[in-house]
């Protein structure tokens, strides 16, 4: 790792917190996006809250805050929380929200439990084992980055190898089940990847904050793409992203470096559900008012090609647009004004068409098109055969 760290332009600690903070959002980024995906997601906050015993174990047992002997206890809970929430749910009539909340309140609880006997046994060497609750960044080593680094590779090649089988189990296991994939395993290896999720970021941003830097990433990726590689890829991008910036700042503001990192990744999860193109609550508001201008215009100009006259609230609309000039008898229409009629005349005509007859074509494109964007949706061919069908009442060549 020191060649890495020694790349970073910032003092060494800072490096180190700078590298394990990339490393963490990364594999969150990309290991977290399964649970989310698979509607999962409050699973990684109880497999997070259950590590927080198995790190108490862990030293109990080894008597010392051996880093790597801590992460496998971590896991080991985590691995056992998923079971038991697995067996609640499948094996009684509560409900699956109930047994995470189950697990997630006794794991906890236990380990507070855990971490409060700890602190009264006089044992020097249990400082700062609380900071598993809450984390603390700037205690990390660049062994613990070495480590966390090594099981971030192992479980992103575990990804990478098991990719196309998980879509298909992802998105209908049934028709997974129905063609020889093993089904349980890989929901398993996915919970599995959940847990080296939590604990490799455990130690950063503590039990308490983790699922967010789980949900946050993929909810960000989702609202700009639709397929599970790039998604899986623009979700570790954007959490490691978020991971070094939020170090970064909370370094230079005296802040921790946890919660700096979680709510910079809550503000670019806000920022993509307002912003994101074609889905976000902005963009998608800005459309629909685009959408109603189109239409508003669109009425007036068929009002005036019918009736002769331009309603008075449309003027300056039309007149902006190059569409109506001063008449002597009123407002008249431009050259342009006379060409978007006409534009106006074919689409109605072609969308009538579309309505009566649009069944009838064998189209590629699964898009329900709209009145605006019907020609563009269909294409020329499309466009010829849908005129030809009305032109003659939609009777068989």
């Amino acid at each position: 790792m020191g060649p890495l760290i020694d790349a970073i332009p910032l003092p060494y600690t800072d490096a180190v917190v700078v590298l394990g903070a990339a490393v963490l959002g990364l594999t969150c980024g990309v290991l977290g996006a399964f649970a989310v995906l698979r509607g999962r997601s409050l699973v990684g906050d109880a497999v997070a809250h259950a590590a927080l015993p198995g790190v108490c174990v862990a030293f109990l047992l080894g008597g010392t805050k051996d880093v790597p002997l801590l992460l496998v206890g971590a896991g080991v809970a985590g691995v056992l929380g998923a079971v038991v929430m697995l067996a609640i749910e499948r094996n009684t009539r509560i409900p699956a929200d109930s047994a995470i909340g189950l697990v997630l309140s006794a794991f906890f609880s236990l380990g507070v439990v855990l971490l409060t006997y700890i602190a009264g046994s006089g044992d020097a060497d249990q400082a700062g084992l609380e900071s598993y609750l809450f984390g603390q960044a700037a205690g990390l080593l660049e062994s613990d980055v070495a480590v966390m680094a090594a099981i971030s590779a192992v479980s992103l090649a575990a990804v990478a190898l098991t990719v196309r089988a998980m879509r298909v189990v992802l998105f209908d296991p049934r028709f997974g089940g129905s063609i020889g994939l093993p089904v349980r395993a890989l929901e398993i290896t996915s919970t599995v990847m959940l847990v080296i999720a939590v604990v490799i970021g455990v130690r950063m941003v503590g039990a308490i904050l983790m699922v967010a830097m789980l949900i946050a990433p993929t909810v960000t990726a989702r609202q700009l793409t639709d397929r599970l590689v790039p998604l899986l890829a623009l979700a570790g991008v954007v959490g490691a992203a978020v991971g070094v910036a939020g170090a970064v700042g909370s370094t230079a503001a005296g802040l921790p470096t946890g919660p700096v990192i979680v709510l910079l990744a809550l503000g670019i999860v806000l920022a993509a559900v307002l912003l994101a193109p074609r889905r976000g609550v902005l963009w998608r508001a800005g459309a629909l008012l685009h959408r109603r201008r189109l239409a508003a215009c669109d009425a007036a100009l068929l009002a005036w090609h019918r009736d002769g006259e331009l309603p008075a609230r449309s003027v300056r609309a039309l007149a902006r647009r190059g569409w109506a000039e001063p008449g002597p008898a009123g407002p008249r229409p431009t050259a342009a004004g006379r060409a978007a009629i006409q534009e106006v005349l074919e689409r109605r005509a072609l969308w009538s068409a579309w309505l009566e007859h649009g069944t009838r074509l064998d189209l590629d494109d699964p898009r329900e098109p709209g009145p605006h964007d019907l020609a563009a949706v269909l294409g020329p061919h499309r466009v010829s055969e849908l005129r030809e069908l009305a032109a003659t009442n939609g009777a068989p060549r």
